[in-house]
């Protein structure tokens, strides 16, 4: 992606393929598997994948599991090799708890180091929600400050617009991810993921939405008010953190792999809430 650095740093999980040799990178199982967890071929490599019949039959779209994100990611974790959420005391943890100090992991290249450092104006260790919108505004990406709000609780799992290195880092390279999908699925270049585009997208991240929720998604973000059936690359991001959040949050819940899951009316709110007031 043009103007990122592209040296990650040793052992991160995030801003590269999947690794070669993952439990998600056999062939689709035969016909007929119950399970709504289905791995499916690695998207990065070889031909678009297209979702296969039935893939929409099990509950909430028969989402499939997103593949690991980098070399550190252990293949054998549940639902594929998203990094876990941070550790919580309680079932979805308190949203305005302190984050924790960290710094940037060995390795790390020195112009995402200066990148922060520049947006950390008083030296704290942390960047606010608009010092990271300007931070990520310095490699031409332009991002609405709900699109900010969303990055910044989908890393850290609260709600206190702050991050420090280790979540910057993780935003920087993530975000390099999803530029390098948003270009792969937009194929007339126009600077818009269409309808299809959107659906084949998602799919390449492991969510096989329905096309009912794929309708919904693109009449919320298409800023034509559902004319053009387009969603630009911002709402594009805002798209894939809600649909890759809500998941992971309902996967937290469907121990058993059924594709259901039971919430108490407090576990609803607080799993739905931060995603609709980011």
């Amino acid at each position: 992606m043009s103007n990122y650095p592209h040296h990650k740093p040793s052992g991160y999980s995030y801003g590269g393929p999947p690794p070669a040799q993952s439990n998600y990178g056999s062939a689709p199982p035969p016909p007929g598997q119950s399970s709504p967890y289905e791995p499916y071929a690695p998207p990065y490599s070889g031909p678009t994948p297209s979702a296969p019949p039935g893939a929409h039959s099990s509950p909430y779209g028969g989402y499939t599991a997103p593949p690991p994100l980098g070399p550190s990611a252990a293949p054998t974790a549940p639902y594929g090799g998203y990094a876990a959420p941070p550790p919580s005391s309680g079932a979805y943890g308190t949203p305005f708890a302190a984050l924790v100090p960290s710094s940037f992991p060995p390795g790390t290249d020195p112009s995402v180091i200066a990148c922060f450092q520049v947006a950390d104006q008083d030296g704290s260790g942390f960047i606010d929600d608009k010092e990271l919108q300007r931070a990520l505004s310095s490699y031409n990406q332009k991002f609405s400050l709900r699109t900010v709000h969303l990055l910044m609780y989908l890393f850290t799992n609260m709600s206190t617009r702050k991050i420090g290195p280790k979540e910057f880092i993780q935003v920087f390279y993530g975000l390099q991810n999803w530029r390098a999908i948003f270009e792969r699925f937009d194929r007339d270049r126009s600077g818009k993921i269409e309808v299809s585009e959107l659906r084949d997208a998602l799919y390449s991240l492991g969510f096989s939405v329905s096309p009912p929720i794929l309708d919904l998604l693109v009449s919320k973000f298409d800023e034509s008010g559902g004319r053009i059936k387009a969603i630009e690359y911002d709402n594009f991001i805002q798209c894939c953190l809600i649909v890759k959040g809500l998941t992971e949050k309902f996967k937290e819940r469907d121990t058993s792999f059924s594709g259901s899951a039971t919430f108490t009316y407090e576990t609803f709110m607080l799993t739905v809430l931060p995603f609709l007031i980011a």
